[in-house]
Order: C-alpha cells, then structure tokens, then sequence
C-alpha cells in the first residue's frame, strides 16, 4: 500500500503542527488504522516554548526521533532529559506512565517523529532508554536505532519484534533490506529525497507498506534520508 504525504491528516493548532500517517485524535480514517504492530506515525513540529503537558500513557512502545531541534522529556519514572537530531529515545509505557514532551527551545521549532508500536506482552514495568547513533555509519547502508535485541548495544530495546533502520542513500545508489521475521512487513517512510521501491516512486513524506516481502531493494533518485520500520503482521 502506498501511503502519500499530502495524504496524510494535517491538523494544524498553531503552538503544534501535525501530519498523521494513521489515525490519531482528530483524524480519523477506518483505511489508516494501523501497519501491523506499527500504530502511529506523527511528523510533529512544536513551536518555541511550547509542548504536550503530562499525559497519561499505558501498553504502548512510543519511540521519538527528533529531525530538527530539540526535544524535552519529563516522566513520572524521574526522567528529566532532553534529545536531538542524531538521538533516538524510547518509553515502554507499560501498566501505565505519565509524560510531557515539549520544547527544548524557547524560540525555534522542533521536528520530530513520534511513534508508537503495540508491544508483545502487556503491563510490563515502565522503562525509558536514549541513545544517540551519530556514530553509526548510515552511509548507503541500513543501521538499526531501534531493536528487540538485548545484545544490540548501538540500539534502543523495544518490547516486540520490530526493527527501526535509518540509511542515508546517494544518488544512484542502490541498498537492499532483508526482513528478520516472515512474519514481519516492512513501512518505508522517505525522511528526504526520491527513492524506487518495489516498482513504485515514492518522495519526501512518501511512504509503502510491504507485506511478503522476504527482501527489497531501494534506488535513489536523488540523495536520499529514509526509515525503514520493520513490525510483525496481525
């Protein structure tokens, strides 16, 4: 399935700007639901100063990629951080937490990716993990930021199966992926750039979502940033 930007639900509250890949809060489409396991894909901006006050969450994997600017944490565990563009954060909400996120910034914007991925096991103890992976080298390549494996140091541990990868494609290059479970999809979002996938073009906000296939192949048409999320099928 090909998912379009301008697709997408925008609201727009002026403090906060939103495009919904699924249904959330106002926007709602029985078609947009969910990707599996993958629940929610919001491409927020925040304006200075501003941000979501405590709110409750429970049983949900909520991982936060800032893309510009930086982004504040506070939760009723005791985390008081902050992250930025090169940082991926994780809360496993668990049997139940509080959090506000605002941001770092009392004048310009911050941007960033909020999503959520329903876990594997339900009411687990609240945990909260950063790491930054501006060490990696994403270069024409796959790195995993987000992974349920312990043994992975470079990455956050998400409770479920699922995989967060970040590549940085030059033009005319070409990488493949392949799937660690057949039964996982893969969710293709383009963070920057033009990229062919399974026969299918896809720009800047422009995303597929992948069901059988076992593994693919993507080629930039132009100097390319994507993440590739990797969630078992329900």
């Amino acid at each position: 399935m090909i998912y379009r930007e301008n697709d997408r639900g925008h609201v727009d509250f002026g403090w906060l700007k939103s495009a919904h890949s699924f249904s959330f809060g106002q926007y709602f489409d029985p078609d947009r639901m969910s990707f599996g396991a993958l629940r929610v894909l919001n491409d927020d901006q925040v304006e200075g100063g501003q941000g979501f006050d405590r709110h409750d969450h429970n049983n949900m994997e909520i991982v936060s990629i800032p893309l510009e600017g930086t982004l504040a944490h506070q939760d009723s565990m005791g985390n008081g951080r902050t992250i930025e563009t090169g940082d991926v954060q994780i809360m496993s909400a668990g049997k139940g937490v509080q959090h506000a996120e605002f941001n770092g910034d009392q004048k310009d914007p911050v941007k960033f990716l909020q999503i959520w991925v329903i876990p594997n096991e339900r009411d687990l103890e609240p945990q909260y993990d950063q790491k930054s992976y501006l060490q990696l080298d994403k270069h024409n390549k796959f790195v995993t930021i987000v992974s349920p494996d312990k043994a992975d140091h470079n990455a956050v541990q998400i409770h479920q199966d699922a995989y967060f990868n970040l590549a940085d494609i030059d033009l005319g290059k070409k990488i493949e992926y392949t799937v660690h479970s057949e039964k996982n999809g893969l969710y293709v979002f383009v963070l920057e750039g033009k990229v062919l996938v399974e026969n299918e073009t896809l720009s800047r906000r422009d995303a597929i979502g992948l069901y059988e296939a076992k593994k693919i192949s993507i080629e930039a048409y132009y100097d390319t940033s994507l993440l590739l999320i990797e969630v078992p099928m329900y």
